[in-house]
């Protein structure tokens, strides 16, 4: 039998992420990506961008590298009305409106940092993870806490794609807005 490390649970952890971003976003039109439930809660395209943003932002950040989202060029492919910098912490109503996307692209650009965070992940060692990556909350946070943070910021988020998904009104065939 093979041992579990650390290393791998955060691998098998993103891997689930990943997975449940593909699974909510799997056939989903424009309309239902930016459908608001009661008109004012974040849409599946938000929530989608916002997760796979501060994934790329907080595991760029603890690598030493570029974001995916500057370095490889989906901030260009996006064209959102937004700061090249902005990962949605904050976002009001119409900041949050204007995050729209095609399922086919929210998936490649989570597809994207998923991949450089394995690959990153894929060469920690165990003594990485005790490497104290925030020194301004008591107690610093290491390594290990800031990716299981990262890990279960995106599950919470996924999550709340995937209940927007549930609730959305059936569209007829012939009716590409759900509030028809």
């Amino acid at each position: 039998m093979t041992e579990v490390t650390a290393v791998d649970v955060l691998l098998d952890g993103f891997g689930r992420v990943h997975e449940s971003v593909a699974r909510v976003l799997d056939g989903l039109t424009a309309a239902q990506l930016t459908h608001r439930v009661g008109g004012t809660a974040n849409p599946i395209a938000w929530l989608v961008w916002h997760l796979t943003r501060v994934q790329d932002d907080h595991v760029a950040e603890v690598a030493g590298t570029e974001q995916v989202w500057t370095a490889d060029g989906w901030a260009k492919r996006f064209d959102l009305p937004l700061p090249v910098d902005d990962t949605g912490y904050g976002h009001g109503g119409d900041q949050v409106a204007a995050v729209t996307a095609p399922a086919d692209l929210l998936l490649d650009y989570h597809r994207a940092v998923h991949e450089r965070t394995e690959d990153y992940v894929r060469g920690l060692r165990a003594a990485d993870l005790s490497r104290i990556v925030d020194e301004s909350w008591d107690p610093p946070v290491t390594l290990a806490v800031r990716l299981l943070s990262v890990i279960e910021d995106d599950l919470q988020h996924v999550g709340q794609a995937a209940f927007v998904r549930g609730v959305l009104p059936r569209s007829r065939p012939d009716r590409e807005d759900p509030d028809s």
